[in-house]
């Protein structure tokens, strides 16, 4: 297949075939994967509760344990994609997290209520943390290799667009397996359509500079075009890793630290509507597990389409000549203003009114989504991965934070009105980190002395 491609300008240029969305594809579907394994307690938290005899506050620490592994395990995850690579880690890491989602079906088999049972859902749930931990870092890496810099803000928001469509596509059928079958089948499903995927990543995923279905016509277009096909084969040449030096100076840029806060602002939001979200609709709106599972798929298209929108509106603003630091900032900006809607269902009383609602945020935060694509244009070349790291990681300190926040909150209150406008207040951060605190946004350059 062949089609016409732009260059920055806006002109054509020549056709050239598009092998490159096919990768493109295969981490959309395993980011798919990876938000609905990470969705699975959201959805099976009231029969959890009630199976297990937990409380909120108990709910909320192990929502918040994912968090706590994923975050710490960001910088050694990209430091492992930089060292070995994204095939070997990111299908080392898909199969281990395959694991973890299953083992946490088999916890009401053994008996255990209370604390025991929440300490040992703690534990796994670490673990489902620790092991995804490169996934991310390693989207950004292949699109950096795969992509040149006028299509990466689509193609980072169609592979970040797969938190959405997991809700769409899993959270009905999570809701089903939960209702008919159990709570448990839920994780054991889900883990064994994980490794099954697993085995075809090993099977299909190639780095661009040795990958026999690449063309040369499209190698020669993606190279031209800023994507940095050759990053993995300059890593098996090259027996110096990463200095120390090199490493701290991701943590000396002030446009590195502008999108630092911006990713943790948005995984504040991303957390709630995967940990709380579910349990809003059934305790503080009072639907049933059933239609808070479809409802919850209703604002995630929505999110899906968002983001799909902004990485697409960022890219035709590049095509037409605008810088991509300002072409990358029109959609986040007006993105995390949009995602502020949500705590105007404080004030509504119909549930209709707080679909709509959550459903504005949710199309607000898809169509801000550009964080990946901006790093993917500033990250220092030979620490892509490492970079990526750094930036979920302190993202995700927001997957800390926010359940065990809102659990808190729920619990002393016996209310989710706080915990609203606790969330929506981090789309105001998000706003100020983007126009205040970021400059122009270039690739960083580090000294290596």
């Amino acid at each position: 297949m062949t089609s016409k491609d732009a260059d920055l300008t806006g002109a054509v240029t020549y056709s050239v075939p598009r092998y490159r969305y096919r990768v493109l594809g295969l981490i959309f579907i395993i980011t798919v994967i990876n938000y609905a394994d990470r969705a699975t307690m959201s959805i099976a938290g009231t029969s959890v509760v009630k199976a297990l005899q937990l409380d909120p506050l108990m709910l909320g620490m192990i929502f918040s344990a994912f968090a706590w592994a994923y975050a710490l395990g960001q910088i050694p995850g990209g430091w492992l994609l930089d060292r070995f690579g994204a095939k070997r880690v990111y299908g080392t890491s898909l199969v281990l997290w395959s694991l973890f989602t299953a083992l946490q079906g088999t916890v009401g088999w053994m008996g255990m209520t209370g604390a025991a049972a929440a300490m040992t859902l703690f534990i796994m749930r670490f673990m489902l943390g620790l092991v995804e931990s490169p996934a991310f870092p390693a989207n950004s890496r292949i699109v950096s290799s795969w992509f040149p810099t006028s299509e990466r803000g689509l193609a980072s928001a169609l592979f970040n667009s797969g938190q959405y469509m997991a809700v769409v596509v899993f959270a009905p059928i999570m809701a089903w397996l939960t209702h008919a079958w159990g709570w448990e089948h839920v994780f054991l499903w889900m883990g064994g359509v994980g490794f099954v995927l697993a085995v075809y990543w090993f099977i299909f995923y190639q780095e661009p500079h040795k990958d026999p279905r690449l063309s040369d016509e499209e190698k020669a277009f993606m190279k031209s075009g800023g994507a940095l096909i050759d990053l993995d084969a300059e890593r098996g040449k090259s027996k110096k890793g990463v200095t120390w030096h090199e490493a701290k100076q991701l943590f000396m840029h002030r446009n590195l630290w502008a999108v630092y806060l911006g990713q943790y602002c948005i995984t504040a939001l991303t957390y709630f509507f995967i940990t709380w979200f579910p349990v809003y609709l059934i305790q503080g709106r009072g639907m049933t597990i059933m239609e808070a599972g479809w409802v919850a798929a209703l604002p995630a298209i929505c999110g899906f389409s968002g983001g799909i929108l902004g990485g697409f509106l960022s890219d035709r603003l590049i095509a037409r000549g605008v810088h991509p630091s300002r072409a990358r900032k029109i959609p986040f900006i007006i993105g995390m203003m949009l995602s502020t809607m949500l705590v105007f269902a404080n004030f509504v009383d119909a549930n209709s009114a707080v679909i709509f609602l959550m459903a504005m945020a949710f199309f607000g935060k898809g169509f801000a989504a550009v964080g990946w694509a901006v790093l993917s244009d500033i990250a220092p070349k030979n620490m892509i991965g490492l970079c990526g790291g750094v930036f979920n990681g302190i993202g995700n300190i927001a997957g800390i934070i926010t359940p065990v926040v809102i659990g808190y909150v729920v619990a002393v209150t016996g209310s989710f009105n706080n915990a609203l406008w606790f969330v929506a207040a981090h789309g105001i951060l998000a706003v100020i980190s983007y126009l205040i605190v970021a400059r122009q946004f270039e690739r960083v350059q580090v000294s290596t002395s």
